[in-house]
């Protein structure tokens, strides 16, 4: 006991820094899936895939067919989902932290019925080998004179 009394302060700065590594893991809400269940997901139930990346990052390489709104603009944009509130959308941020948990709540609050995290993100998909598509490069909207 005199063990505690003389080391109270350590004591509570071990406990402090024990709660602050938890934290990110308690506050992550929502039903995860790997990706190869969100693969199965996608060919099984035609799941919708959401991808609140930025633009850039989105061209750089994405889930096929997913749809791109920023996180930045999610809450003018969501509505443009409504029509899949019924279907299961699968939402994807780089690593499947806070970005996906929240678009996830935002979601799951505006009375989405099946909502699932990417865990691991975009990250978590390359390391798996799984196919990411691209756009096709722009064609060029100039044209050369003929000769």
């Amino acid at each position: 006991m005199k063990f505690f009394i003389d080391n109270i302060f350590l004591i509570a700065v071990v406990l402090v820094s024990g709660g602050a590594l938890l934290f990110p893991m308690l506050t992550q809400r929502g039903k995860r899936a790997n990706p190869a269940d969100v693969t199965l997901l996608i060919n099984r139930s035609k799941a919708t895939i959401v991808d609140v990346r930025e633009q850039k990052d989105f061209t750089l390489g994405h889930l096929p067919d997913a749809k791109n709104i920023p996180f930045a603009e999610f809450d003018q944009r969501k509505a443009e989902l409504d029509k899949f509130k019924s279907k299961t959308v699968v939402v994807v941020c780089q690593t499947g932290g806070m970005r996906a948990s929240a678009a996830a709540s935002k979601l799951t609050k505006a009375g989405f019925t099946d909502v699932v995290i990417l865990d691991g993100g975009i990250d978590a998909w390359k390391k798996a080998n799984l196919p990411l598509t691209k756009p096709s490069p722009a064609k060029s909207l100039v044209k050369t004179p003929a000769k």
